[in-house]
């Protein structure tokens, strides 16, 4: 009987011992992730990265982390000419292969979200000279962008300065976002002397876009446009 107790409180102890063990890998595994991230030049500063899978060892072992995700908040994307804050930004990969030095990682399937809030979205749209015909009459000055804003569900609202655009729609096709169906008010339109009120669509092409995902949907918020993100096969380190 006390053969079996003392063999039962080894296991115990042995056990909590491999699960310590584990819990530390994963930590470890974790911060040499996000430092990857970083220098592979896939993420613009260092995220939260968490792994899930448990026992992680056994994993490793196996050089395949079933489940892992990446947060964080201020990153960086941009156009090739200017650069605006990527906020909230969550992922979840899965099908993740990795080699034994976590200096390489693929990922079978991964999705993801962040926002670009709508003065930073105006920034990545032409000025106002390039978007309206004869904008150089209107009451703004020459390099003046659209205020933007929520305008209701698949919409965003804009203006010129004092000036009314109206509503307009923002969509996606790869990572390329344009945005379209404005119009200018009747007096802004008078005033530029305008015979259209139309505004012509004008888009940007988003690089760089984080943990190597591609766009694959925009949604106006209240808080700014959500970008949704995915990608199959990604090359994540290496």
């Amino acid at each position: 009987m006390r053969g079996w107790l003392k063999a039962t409180i080894g296991l115990v102890v042995l056990s909590g011992l491999l699960v310590g063990a584990d819990r530390i890998a994963v930590g470890l595994a974790e911060d040499q992730v996000a430092e990857q991230l970083v220098k592979s030049g896939r993420m613009s500063q260092r995220p939260d990265v968490s792994i899930g899978d448990v026992p992680f060892l056994t994993d490793l072992l196996s050089k395949e982390v079933g489940d892992l995700r990446i947060s964080a908040d201020g990153l960086t994307v941009g156009d090739g000419t200017h650069q605006v804050a990527l906020h909230s930004f969550k992922a979840r990969l899965s099908g993740v292969a990795v080699s034994n030095s976590l200096t390489s990682a693929k990922v079978a399937k991964g999705s993801g979200s962040g926002l670009i809030s709508y003065p930073d979205l105006a920034q990545l749209l032409p000025p106002a000279s390039e978007m309206v015909p004869s904008a150089g009459r209107l009451p703004v000055g020459a390099n003046a962008r659209l205020s933007l804003s929520y305008g209701g569900p698949g919409k965003i609202k804009a203006a010129l300065g004092p000036l009314t655009v109206g509503e307009g729609s923002v969509h996606s096709q790869g990572n390329t976002v344009t945005a379209d169906g404005f119009q200018l008010s009747g007096v802004a339109a008078m005033v530029a002397g305008l015979t259209s009120q139309k505004v012509d669509p004008v888009s940007f092409t988003l690089d760089q876009l984080p943990a190597g995902l591609k766009l694959s949907g925009v949604t106006p918020q209240e808080e700014g446009l959500q970008l949704s993100f995915q990608g199959d096969g990604v090359t994540l380190i290496g």
